[in-house]
């Protein structure tokens, strides 16, 4: 499922009286809070659901795949999902 099909089926959730504008809108907003959220709290809940959070990833040797060659990659940031116990049940 891409963003389009996403903000279809918020559209379809919502009944007749959404638009697709609207139904587009609701998801970049929960798009947006989460992307807040991970900047301010470094961890975003959603009961249910699942736990966005921010993870730290070290410093590291890797390989150049077109030369093999070793290569250092440098620390980032990154973020990684939890899921949650109704959502791994579900699927």
């Amino acid at each position: 499922m891409n963003k389009a099909d996403l903000v279809q089926e918020v559209r379809k959730q919502l009944g007749a009286d959404c638009s697709k504008a609207h139904a587009e809108k609701a998801v970049n907003a929960l798009l947006s809070s989460i992307q807040r959220g991970l900047k301010k709290d470094k961890a975003v809940q959603i009961v249910g659901f699942g736990t966005f959070a921010v993870k730290n990833r070290k410093a590291r040797v890797g390989r150049n795949p077109q030369t093999n060659q070793p290569m250092q990659i440098k620390a980032s940031r990154t973020v990684g999902f939890r899921c949650g116990a109704s959502l791994k049940g579900s699927v």
